[in-house]
């Protein structure tokens, strides 16, 4: 059928091309009901059958034409869902367009979907409902072709009581129009329209639908493109602030680098607390967590990160997740290559260094499956591309392409070859081959025999199938703005003898530390063999970290607490690690996002697993279905 490992649609024989979606949104029953519209592409003679993605839908009827057809269901398969074959009455010619529509409702396994109660909400008025589709979850909202080999336009109506949002231009009603066209929100029910004409993949495809509200941003002068902000009414202005400054100045500065943008809008949407990532590049509109809302605007570059998957991902593709690096490692070093151009050199490397203990642990954690730690993994039919969701494609990624980066020549050379790279690909989805074989036609045009020896130079082999915990070139970064978190670390290890650490450091050794200098010095007290109790104590409370409301130091914090497992001071800041993470340390908010809960969880799990298991089992449903499933497999339940 397909050549990617997670799909069993027939898209090399007959590819859908465009796609138009027809849902009723029902709040009450917790359910999608509607139709999805294919407009296909015959690829080669001989085709008998259009094959779909899906799983957990209940599908009622299908027609081809507008003529019922008759449709079968293979077995459900544990990660791919159930084939669904659509019978062509007639054997159509290559070239033929088909038009195959399926009447369908979601059910309760919509994986796909995360439906909340209003008290789940900020507002606690009215339910919210959002998706998240990557890597292989479009299947179980809608029949599809979910590969991202595959790439469609698509159309909406999204009939619901609630404003809904999707990735794609609006059409109706405008944007900055009256909140729901006008009419009683959470009761009355409004037609949204969408039209995305920029082919994507599936797991772009979103949705959300809630109690919402938009902020336009400016835009700086000659961009044909528009900018802004949705959240509940109660974050709006929270979150209007935090990205209003930098969010449109990200996207034009970016366009100095890449070819123009094509989507047309860049909105961002902040969500409950309980979206499983930091962010989620859905096209026209970047889904972010409220735990970037940190009111000094410290964590607004995950924004940058967003906003350059419009190029790569959104724009070049990978064509299955064997090569999902292309994404993300492509995404990680271009933001640092932005980071440079919108701070400073210092600033680009500070990020690699950011990035290297998340590697390192993301490495070390698959000690026991190495073919994770790969850049290319050879998944095979039917693996779950999520147990090889970490920060291994885009940390190994970001510097491999930035060995490359420094063996022909620096970013003057590499920079014009990235522009070239995305000129070429933008709008396809290929293989690693694809693009090795692109990057040497390039530079034999442009640095002939000597960047060919460059390239041939670099160890392809360790850097793409390589396994192991270190990088096959040991990486130099520009330390300057690191140098002082070092020392203070070097300092704090150096004192692990003293009994009264409280005596020795004070607020002022930290107090011209930025949020990510603070994040550094705790990621580099981790190199070094745990902490005494009473060094950790003194770490909580003169340095502010046990209280801290960055959630980037606070998950850092509790990870230098529980970095001995059977210490007493592992025993003791378990719990309020656990209650911080679920919402029950007076917060309120859910760390959602799998950055946060899924190595607390881990930890706290070899500390004291009955606790973590209870903490979980508790408050499972006030998590995403995705980071339900991955903490289970971190806690040892399934």
């Amino acid at each position: 059928m397909s050549d990617d490992p997670t799909s069993q649609a027939n898209f090399l024989h007959v590819a859908s091309t465009h796609i138009h979606f027809d849902w009723h949104i029902d709040f009450a029953a917790k359910v999608i009901k509607g139709v999805a519209t294919h407009t296909l592409l015959v690829k080669e003679d001989g085709v008998k059958e259009v094959v779909f993605d899906t799983a957990a839908l209940d599908i009622s009827k299908a027609d081809v034409g507008g003529e019922g057809v008759q449709f079968t269901l293979d077995p459900s398969h544990p990660v791919m869902g159930q084939a669904l074959h659509i019978l062509l009455s007639s054997v159509p010619a290559q070239g033929t367009t088909l038009k195959v529509t399926i009447h369908y409702k979601t059910t309760a396994d919509c994986i796909a979907l995360q439906w909340l109660d209003k008290e789940q909400t900020q507002g606690k008025a009215h339910p919210y409902l959002f998706s998240q589709c990557q890597p292989t979850y479009m299947r179980t909202l809608a029949p599809v072709q979910d590969s991202p080999f595959v790439k469609t336009t698509y159309t909406a109506d999204v009939h619901s009581p609630l404003p809904a949002l999707m990735s794609a231009r609006r059409v109706a009603p405008p944007a900055v129009g009256p909140s729901h066209d006008g009419k009683v929100i959470g009761t009355d029910v409004v037609t949204y329209k969408y039209d995305q004409p920029v082919p994507i993949p599936s797991y772009l495809i979103a949705l959300a639908a809630g109690n919402v509200v938009y902020k336009s941003f400016e835009v700086p002068a000659g961009k044909t493109w528009t900018s802004g902000v949705w959240a509940e009414p109660e974050l709006i202005e929270a979150a209007f602030w935090e990205f209003k400054e930098d969010t449109a100045r990200f996207l034009a500065t970016e366009e100095t680098v890449v070819p123009p943008y094509r989507f047309g809008v860049y909105d961002v949407l902040v969500l409950p607390p309980s979206f499983p990532y930091g962010g989620m590049e859905n096209a026209c509109l970047t889904f972010l967590t409220p735990t970037l809302l940190a009111g000094d605007r410290s964590l607004v570059d995950v924004v940058v990160h967003e906003l350059t998957h419009s190029w790569f991902g959104n724009g070049v593709t990978h064509a299955n997740a064997t090569h999902f690096w292309l994404n993300e490692g492509f995404t990680t070093y271009m933001e640092r290559v932005l980071q440079e151009k919108l701070h400073s050199p210092a600033a680009r490397g500070f990020q690699f260094l950011l990035g290297a203990k998340g590697l390192s642990d993301a490495l070390k954690s698959y000690a026991d499956r190495p073919k994770y730690q790969r850049l290319i993994i050879p998944f095979d039919k039917g693996e779950d591309p999520d147990d090889a969701y970490s920060e291994v494609p885009y940390e190994k990624g970001a510097n491999f392409l930035l060995h490359l980066e420094q063996t022909l020549g620096g970013l003057d050379v590499f920079l014009p070859y990235i522009y070239d790279y995305v000129n070429a690909y933008t709008g396809k989805s290929i293989t690693t081959d694809i693009w090795k074989e692109h990057l040497y036609t390039y530079f034999r045009a442009h640095g002939g025999v000597e960047k060919i020896a460059a390239l041939n130079s670099v160890n392809w082999e360790a850097w793409l199938h390589g396994e192991g915990t270190e990088l096959p070139v040991k990486m130099k970064y520009d330390t300057t703005l690191a140098q002082q978190a070092y020392d203070l670390a070097a300092k704090w290890n150096a004192a692990r003898g003293n009994e009264n650490p409280a005596g020795t450091f004070t607020a002022e050794d930290i107090a011209t530390f930025n949020s990510n200098q603070k994040v550094v010095f705790l990621q580099t007290l981790q190199a070094y063999p745990p902490l005494p109790a009473a060094h950790i104590d003194t770490l909580g409370k003169v340095y502010g970290f046990a209280e801290n409301t960055n959630a980037e130091i606070r998950l850092r914090f509790y990870e230098v607490a529980l970095q001995d497992r059977v210490s007493l001071s592992a025993s003791k800041y378990t719990p309020p690690a656990l209650e911080w993470v679920v919402g029950t340390d007076g917060s309120g908010v859910v760390k959602g996002r799998m950055k946060f809960c899924r190595p607390v969880f881990a930890a706290a799990g070899e500390v004291d697993h009955v606790l973590a298991k209870q903490t979980f089992e508790e408050n499972q449903l006030a998590f995403h279905p995705i980071a339900q499933k991955l903490i289970a497999k971190d806690l040892h339940l399934v």
